[in-house]
């Protein structure tokens, strides 16, 4: 009964007898030329042929390179004929703006004249000038109007103002009137500054109090690996500080400010070779220490950028990298304005170096060579910049600055270019941005990092970019497990350098006013999330409104991870950088299970350990620019858990790539030895009847594989035949048969005594003998060999076999 339910079809299988040896071949022919001779001639011809292939790669190879330099040279014509176009098109405006301001003064001139000879102008006269001041000694007499007189009076008063009305509205009155505009407000701000000055005296502890309503544009260094961005900053640190002299550059935490005085000393050989005078209206600057362009993707405040404007240092001998074309990416996404700093000019051959020079002025004074290597590598690098989809210049040929990208060469070790870089900061922000960099009450305060200091606990770096913050205030701060509501109990900056030996690192403050880089002590800061928003919480707030607020970022990466499925451990620095992580391992396919930010401990492992359990590929932590503690590297080592980690999620993603590619390269062979294929063969034609049985055959259904331990069933009983030592298709050894494939095989019996014709004949079937280990086996390495119909030869297989 077993045998005709296991007898999904037949086909009749006709075995070929084996064929004889081929006849040798007869003696006494011609004998053929000599086999050194033959191997000469072959030398010859593959030495022929591997010439003629390197001189047809070569030819490939200068045609390509041919091709790539008419490309880069169609792009520079394009890239200088819209430069011509730019600077027509200034040059055009600039003829307009110059006749119609000579006309306006002509206009003006004439106007003078007509009142020189007593006439009333309107616009320039007041046609009832203001009435002597009265004597206080002269006793006021009763005034006689002549009635006539004051009619020709009003109608000579009419008159006039009709002609004024007549008259069309000049340039120069609208120029007087943008004139008397612009006072008024310089006229409010002086104000407003000294109201602000004199409010910033009164209160004690507060710093840095602003010279006008603008605050501190807050700037952020982007570039990739090894391109100087920590050198840049080091320089930018102790440009032109003379001597430490009162108003110099503080160390901030977590930030460098420079403020207005050092900024203008820094600039002051550049400003005064100019022809417009520059004014700096700016308190000063502040620059983000963190280099990279971490701190552009995770220092957010409220879904914007924390940053006004970035330095995209670039490495004058490379050009454009990966990480230099990401961060553009970045600031596309952002709409952040930029500047390139091209760094690394002195390593140029025989460049000579001039301390601290602006970029021009060191330039004139290189050798013709130098200076030709210059425009060289530049010019590669502007069409580099084109082909990302940005117009570029030098800053100082760059007639367009809201089209154009400006680049400024620099170098890091001799300072050239930095008082460039940063005059033409202060010239975009209060050109472009001043309405952005407006100081605002409203607060707006961003968490950098999260670090315990001892003295204080667990603290948290913040900028704070708006507003004041007070000792004592309420604040929320977002946190992983929920949004964290505390009291600020210390508010800190570091001691200024020339109080370095004043016992004490930090200064407290009462009050701090933005834009400045400090650090809070408070309680229960320790989950708080870097990357987030910071709210002051008020009398009357709606507290609820603004937890679920602060959370919502923190919400929307979360859903995406499945904390109770199978995944990897991800620990990253900020959320930002978590956001990226995530997203990239997302569309990467790699599932996640847990997170968290900050240092890895030993608590941050205990989910990993128990992945091995469900999914031992995915008990591994991915650890982006953290630091690792020893007791969580030990407690790793010791439960066989790998962790990765990198400052790049590029060398992250690479790195565990190739651990689950040599991990599922070690499981396939571990489980190839266990795994068993579903395959029937039967319509046996005996070879050999035992030691070894050797019979030919048709296999009926599945894939019969080398190896395969095979059995046949008999009224229900399993009977062990043997193993497939060796499988053939047309005298030829093969590793697999599929269904339909008539082959010869050889059989390992199980035992001596079985054979063929005794446990099994011509019209018996033979099956594979099929496990729970070898189906898990199947399952985990093998679902793109099984086809549909093996999945289900296997259910039946099981069925036949007891097997649950």
């Amino acid at each position: 009964v077993t045998v005709s339910v296991l007898y999904w079809h037949h086909s009749e299988t006709k075995v070929m007898p084996p064929k004889g040896p081929k006849a040798a071949p007869k003696p006494g022919g011609k004998k053929g030329p000599p086999a050194a001779m033959l191997a000469k001639l072959k030398q010859q011809m593959q030495l022929q042929k591997e010439a003629e292939e390197r001189a047809k790669k070569e030819a490939e190879e200068e045609e390509r390179r041919i091709r790539e330099e008419e490309r880069l040279l169609a792009l520079e014509r394009k890239r200088e004929e819209e430069e011509r176009e730019a600077a027509k098109a200034a040059a055009k405006d600039a003829t307009k703006a110059e006749k119609k301001l000579s006309k306006a003064n002509q206009q003006k001139l004439a106007l003078e004249r007509m009142r020189a000879a007593g006439m009333i102008v309107a616009g320039l006269d007041d046609p009832h000038p203001p009435a002597p001041a009265p004597n206080k000694k002269a006793v006021p007499k009763p005034k006689h109007v002549d009635p006539a007189a004051e009619a020709a009076k009003k109608a000579e008063e009419e008159a006039a103002k009709k002609k004024a009305a007549d008259e069309p509205a000049d340039d120069w009155e609208a120029l007087l009137a943008m004139e008397e505009e612009k006072e008024a407000e310089e006229a409010a701000a002086a104000e407003a500054a000294k109201k602000a000055e004199e409010e910033a005296a009164e209160s004690e502890g507060c710093v840095s109090p602003p010279a006008s309503n603008m605050r501190s544009p807050i700037c952020c260094v982007l570039g990739h690996v090894d391109t100087g961005k920590t050198s840049l900053l080091d320089r930018i640190r102790r440009t032109n500080v003379q001597g430490g002299e009162a108003g110099g550059i503080t160390q901030q935490i977590g930030a460098t400010f420079f403020p207005k005085e050092s900024l203008e000393a820094s600039t002051h050989d550049l400003r005064a070779r100019q022809t417009e005078p520059v004014e700096m209206r700016v308190p000063g600057l502040l620059v983000i220490d963190t280099p990279g362009h971490e701190s552009f993707t995770n220092l957010r405040s409220r879904g914007s950028s924390l940053c006004d404007i970035s330095v995209l240092v670039v490495d004058i001998m490379h050009g454009l990298e990966p990480q230099t074309k990401e961060s553009l990416r970045l600031l596309r996404e952002r709409k952040c304005p930029f500047i390139v700093a091209l760094n690394k000019v002195d390593r140029l051959h025989e460049w000579v170096p001039h301390e601290n020079m602006d970029i021009q002025q060191t330039l004139e004074m290189q050798k013709p060579h130098v200076r030709s290597e210059f425009d060289t590598r530049t010019s590669r690098i502007l069409t580099e910049f084109a082909e990302e989809g940005f117009n570029a210049a030098l800053h100082w040929k760059n007639t367009d600055i809201r089209r154009y990208v400006s680049v400024v060469p620099t170098s890091a070790k001799s300072g050239e270019g930095i008082s460039d870089l940063l005059m033409l900061k202060i010239q975009l922000v209060q050109r472009f941005m001043e309405g952005k960099v407006q100081y605002k009450d409203e607060l707006a305060c961003t968490v950098l990092e999260v670090k315990p200091i001892q003295g204080f606990g667990t603290t948290i770096d913040v900028v704070l970019v708006n507003g004041v913050l007070h000792e004592s205030d309420t604040i929320m701060v977002c946190g992983l497990s929920g949004p964290i509501v505390t009291q600020v109990r210390a508010l800190l900056t570091p001691q200024p350098m020339k109080e370095l030996r004043v016992k004490g690192e930090y200064v407290h403050h009462k009050k701090l006013r933005a834009a400045i880089g400090l650090k809070i002590s408070a309680q229960d800061l320790e989950e708080a999330v870097p990357g987030t928003p910071m709210y002051v919480v008020k009398p009357g707030d709606d507290v609820e409104k603004m937890k679920k607020d602060i959370m919502s970022e923190v919400n929307e990466i979360l859903a995406d991870v499945d904390k109770s499925g199978v995944g990897v451990t991800v620990q990253s620095s900020t959320l930002g950088a978590l956001e990226a992580l995530l997203s990239f391992l997302k569309e990467s396919k790699i599932p996640v299970s847990a997170i968290s930010l900050g240092p890895l401990h030993k608590r941050h492992l205990i989910n990993t350990v128990a992945m091995k359990d469900r999914s031992k590929k995915h008990a591994v932590v991915l650890a982006f620019d953290v630091p690792i503690s020893k007791e969580a590297a030990d407690f790793a080592a010791k439960n066989g858990i790998p962790i990765f980690e990198a400052r790049i999620i590029y060398h992250l993603f690479d790195s565990f790539t190739k651990y689950v590619e040599n991990f599922e390269r070690e499981v396939t062979e571990r489980n190839r030895q266990i795994a068993v294929f579903p395959a029937c063969v039967g319509s046996f034609q005996k070879i050999r009847n035992k030691d070894p049985i050797i019979v030919g055959c048709t296999v009926m259904r599945g894939q019969l594989h080398l190896g395969t331990p095979m059995c046949v069933i008999t009224n229900g009983q399993v009977i062990s035949i043997g193993r497939i030592i060796d499988i053939q298709d047309n005298q030829k050894s093969v590793k697999v048969a599929k269904s339909g494939k008539d082959v010869t095989i050889k059989i390992h019996a199980a035992d001596t005594s079985i054979a063929f014709g005794r446990q099994f004949v011509e019209t018996s079937q033979l099956v594979s003998v099929i496990s729970r280990e070898s189906i898990n086996a199947l399952k985990e390495s093998f679902r793109k060999e099984m086809q549909d119909d093996d999945w289900k030869f296997i259910i039946q297989l099981k069925k036949a076999q007891g097997i649950n």
